[in-house]
């Protein structure tokens, strides 16, 4: 048992004295990573296990490795691991961490005289950030390499900046990013008097946005949208995804948006996910090494070839190497390469275990040989070419600027725009051209809704995509023909212009617009402030203002509109006061009867002073003639009162076909406002909606027209539609006003069959209409110069006349506009009454007519009565006769050689002289009638008659020895010569006649000597009663 135990103590003695020797023949190398860098650890074991695998460089000897995780911002940790490691015999030490704990293995590293290459790592792939300079002891070597060039990320963006020619743009960092690290560029641009922001990007960027459109107003939202149009991003590449994903869906950002994004550390898979996630123009800094083309070449490097799964730049594997992987790999065949070299020049140091704890310890005396020999020497590997200055650097970097184009093409492809490296500084040209005129190729989804006549559905195939028109799409189309582009149009699902609800989104084709489903919108689209705050606009290609729309006042049938300048009472009191003017004339004759002169045959009866009131009234004179005095004061008056009531009516009736014709009708908003008959409304949520609403709630623009709107708008519920056809139904059809744009309106009242509408506008626009498209669109700037192009060249006046000619058959100006024009032509509606009222006159004469002639008939057919026959009142006959026979003596009397006897005539015994008897008129207060016999016809009549009359009148006059007959002679034929004593002519070139049917004797009493009638022998006259 002794023997055995002693056995035991000696091999373990051996084995402890013999531990070292057996460290020497072995290539022992120390790694420290971050926690963070397991991807670190495994291209690292798989670097050893390629060279372990390759006899030529390390011929029999082998690498063993030795492993640690750190925190990478706990220095002592990094510290106590690294001495746990030169506590193993490492030779070198290789570390991926950050700055912080670098420090600290630095200056181990320069205590113990171990080469340390260091690969510095940024926190979670964030930009990197110059280390801070170490406190070393001067005189000292310093043991530390920096594998990783130094920081260039100023100088690169400087350059970039300074081509594209920015002046004003904001910089985005993130949390993990050290700000000091861009110091020097941030004082740079300052110098070059560049505007530069800082945003720091917090972890959780959605709450960042939602505190942004909670805090900023309206206004300053817009501003900040404008400032994000040029931005450069210094984030590790998970975070750029995800903010450029949170402002492109929150339309913080437009097509016209520049950023740049700068990072070493962003693999062709994170590029192509930027591009997609991206809009507008991206532009990518990143670092890259120059490879050859040649598969052989790029994996076959000197006297090792490198494990095709990352040298293959098409192996999944190879595409997703960080940065600081292809350093490890190649520190580790540096390494290689330098412990060859040592073991070739037979100059290798055996490494004792060092202490970091003992005071005593000694650093390695190898340390300065092989540090050396690292610095002398370079290795081509997944770096292109790695070596290192006096000062311990690697001045091999380069940089490759990739960017793309403008545009709304999501994945579109990435060209490398130029390369930085810091001997020959940028290669390549950059700039920050905006979109030209050619646009060819480019299709463009625009977004529409329909509106009369700015878009209209043309043609309607099933199968076949919809055409439209419309002045709009004119407008879309001159513009698609200059630039080239073509577009793709579909209505608003919802068929609404859009507004913002009440959670903040937009809807209708301002929705659409905003979350990016389209690139144009087109349509009556108003520029509004709201709308500008989401979208742009291009300038406006035509005014805007805001009208209403009216039916015109249908024409009522009146028939009587002749009557309308009096009030019916008024026509009463007329009518009453002829009446009653006709009875006093009438009265007024009555009681003082005037002298009428000899021939007249008129009668002042009522019938007659009736006639002549009303004829008078009407200024076409009367018949009776009136010579008393109060009498004629009477009709003096009455004319007056006739004057004066024709002279009104006629003014009246004037005035009344013009009122009539304007009385009802809307001339201006304003009438429209003060008016509270004719409800009114416009459409719910669009833009004339907001704009009432606006100047009638917003204390500083207030319009006491457009308080009284809003609230006539808001007084029920009905007065406003949810679309424009169905308020223009609404006025056709219905009580309505409906308000709208005036553009739209007067469209439709052109295009009226009827003619039924006329519209009423705002004479001051204040808006106009564009073309909407997402906020930062490139197309904006081309599309308004294009536009300016079409409104100088009078192109855009064309397309107004095609859908707004000039001239239209139906009236579209309010009656008081066009009553100044000229006047409107009477119709035959508006005087039918009048003639109604001579047809029912012409067919009451006839009806009248009628029944006098039966009248007369029947009187004439009837058998008279003894009753009939009346006493003359001879006396009256007598003086009238004297008075006839004394006109009858006046020198100027003509005759005619027409006779007439006057004589005592059995009427009814002359049936064929009846038929030739004209009855004029009655005398005054007799049945005597005036009768007319045609001459020819009463010759033969006249010496039949000569015998009887001579009888009758020898019978009645004889008597009394005083008789007319002067001597009591019998009266003769006035034919034979014989001398009548009351022969004489009638004043109407008749006779008179009495109702008496025989030959009676007429007593007679004379009341004075009688006249003696001496008349000649005239055969061709004479007159007989």
């Amino acid at each position: 048992m002794k023997l055995v135990s002693a056995v035991l103590l000696f091999a373990s003695i051996w084995t402890q004295e013999c531990e070292p020797v057996l460290s020497d023949s072995i290539i022992h190398i120390g790694a420290i990573f971050d926690e963070s860098a397991r991807k670190d650890d495994e291209v690292f074991r798989m670097a050893v296990a390629d060279l372990n695998l390759n006899n030529e460089i390390l011929e029999t000897e082998k690498i063993t490795i030795s492993v640690e995780f750190v925190d990478g911002n706990n220095p002592f940790q990094a510290v106590q691991e690294a001495c746990e490691l030169m506590n193993r015999g490492i030779l070198a030490l290789v570390s991926s961490i950050g700055c912080m704990s670098a420090g600290s293995l630095q200056t181990l590293a320069d205590a113990m005289h171990i080469p340390h290459l260091f690969i510095q790592r940024s926190p979670a792939g964030s930009p990197r950030s110059a280390c801070p300079p170490t406190g070393r002891v001067p005189g000292t070597d310093d043991y530390t390499l920096m594998v990783r060039p130094q920081v260039y990320l100023n100088e690169v963006i400087m350059q970039v900046v300074s081509e594209y020619g920015w002046q004003k743009f904001v910089l985005f960092y993130d949390s993990n990013f050290d700000i000091r690290g861009i110091e020097d560029f941030l004082d740079r641009t300052s110098q070059q008097g560049m505007d530069v922001s800082l945003q720091k990007v917090e972890s959780n960027i959605n709450m960042m946005i939602t505190s942004l459109f909670r805090t900023m107003r309206v206004e300053e939202l817009h501003r900040y949208r404008d400032t994000l149009r040029r931005a450069v991003l210094f984030m590790s590449p998970a975070t750029a995804k995800a903010f450029i994903t949170e402002v492109v869906e929150t339309n913080l950002v437009a097509f016209d948006c520049h950023w740049i994004l700068i990072n070493e550390e962003i693999s062709d898979y994170d590029l192509q996910d930027l591009v997609m996630k991206s809009i507008g123009r991206l532009t990518v800094v990143r670092q890259t090494f120059p490879m050859p083309p040649n598969a052989t070449q790029r994996c076959v490097k000197h006297n090792h070839r490198i494990n095709g799964a990352l040298c293959d730049p098409k192996n999944a594997k190879s595409q997703q190497l960080e940065i600081t992987n292809r350093y490890i790999y190649d520190s580790v065949l540096l390494l290689a390469n330098t412990f060859h070299r040592k073991l070739e020049d037979r100059k290798w140091h055996s490494m004792a275990s060092l202490s970091c704890i003992r005071k005593t310890s000694k650093p390695w005396q190898g340390g300065k040989s092989m540090l050396d020999t690292v610095k002398k020497f370079g290795v081509s590997g997944l770096t292109s070419f790695l070596e290192f200055t006096d000062n311990g650097t690697n001045p091999n970097i380069f940089f490759e600027i990739l960017g793309t184009n403008y545009g709304e093409d999501r994945g579109r492809g990435v060209s490398r725009l130029a390369t930085w490296d810091p001997v020959h500084g940028l290669n390549g040209t950059l700039s920050d051209r905006k979109l030209e005129n050619n646009m060819r190729g480019v299709v463009l989804r625009v977004v529409t809704v329909l509106e009369e006549p700015f878009v209209m559905v043309s043609e309607n195939v099933l199968g076949k995509p919809k055409k439209y028109q419309g002045f709009s799409i004119d407008v879309l189309d001159a513009l698609a023909n200059y630039l080239g582009f073509k577009y793709e149009i579909y209505v608003a699902p919802d068929h609404k212009y859009g507004s913002l609800q009440a959670d903040g989104l937009w809807n209708g084709l301002m929705g659409e617009l905003v979350f990016k489903r389209a690139d144009v919108g087109l349509s009556a689209v108003t520029i509004t402030p709201e709308r500008e705050g989401a979208v742009d606009f291009t300038t406006r290609y035509m005014d805007y203002s805001v009208g209403v729309l009216l039916r015109k006042a249908e024409r009522t049938v009146d028939m009587f509109a002749c009557l309308a300048p009096f009030d019916l009472s008024l026509w009463a009191c007329i009518a009453g006061t002829v009446l009653l003017v006709g009875i006093l004339v009438y009265l007024l004759n009555w009681l003082n009867p005037p002298r009428l002169p000899m021939g007249a045959v008129s009668s002042t009866t009522l019938y007659n002073s009736m006639w002549f009131v009303y004829g008078s009234f009407v200024q076409q004179g009367g018949e009776v003639p009136y010579t008393t005095l109060a009498t004629r004061m009477m009709m003096g008056v009455w004319w007056m009162f006739a004057l004066i009531v024709i002279s009104s009516y006629t003014a009246n009736l004037a005035a009344f076909l013009t009122i009539t014709r304007i009385e009802n009708s809307i001339q201006s908003l304003q009438d429209l406002s003060r008016q509270t008959d004719l409800p009114y409304g416009t459409v719910l949520d669009s833009a004339v909606y907001d704009q009432v609403r606006s100047k009638a709630m917003n204390p500083f623009e207030r319009d006491p027209m457009y308080s009284q709107m809003w609230r006539m708008i808001n007084r029920t519920g009905d007065n406003n539609v949810d679309e424009s056809k169905e308020g223009i139904r609404k006025v056709k059809y219905g009580h309505f006003g409906f308000v709208w744009d005036a553009a739209v309106l007067e469209y439709v009242a052109v295009n009226d069959e009827d003619c039924s509408f006329y519209t009423v506008a705002s004479n001051a626009p204040d808006r106009g209409y564009g073309i909407a498209m997402q906020h930062g669109s490139p197309y904006r700037d081309v599309f308004s110069q294009r536009i300016l192009e079409l409104q100088q060249n009078g192109d855009m006046d064309l397309l107004k006349v095609k859908w707004w000619p000039r001239e239209s058959p139906c009236d579209l100006l309010s009656s008081v506009q066009a009553n100044k024009q000229r006047g409107s032509a009477l119709d035959i509606q508006s005087f039918a009454g009048v003639f109604c009222v001579l047809a029912a006159g012409v067919v009451l004469s006839c009806l009248i007519a009628m029944v006098e002639s039966w009248w007369s008939r029947r009187k004439g057919s009837r058998v008279p009565s003894k009753e009939d026959d009346k006493e003359i009142d001879l006396e009256h006959l007598h003086r009238r006769v004297n008075s006839l026979c004394t006109e009858d003596e006046s020198p100027h009397k003509q005759f005619s050689t027409s006779s007439i006897d006057l004589t005592p005539l059995d009427m009814d015994a002359l049936p064929a002289a009846r038929q030739a008897l004209e009855q004029i008129s009655d005398f005054r207060n007799t049945h005597i009638t005036t009768t007319t016999f045609i001459p020819e016809q009463i010759q033969t009549l006249s010496r039949s008659l000569s015998a009887k009359a001579a009888a009758g009148f020898a019978a009645g006059f004889g008597g009394g020895g005083s008789g007319m007959g002067g001597g009591g002679g019998m009266m003769q034929d006035h034919r034979t010569g014989g001398v009548g004593p009351f022969r004489q002519r009638a004043p109407n070139g008749g006779f008179f006649r009495s109702p008496i049917k025989t030959m009676s004797s007429i007593p007679y009493q004379p009341t004075g000597p009688g006249p003696n009638f001496g008349y000649g022998n005239d055969p061709d006259r004479g007159t007989s009663i």
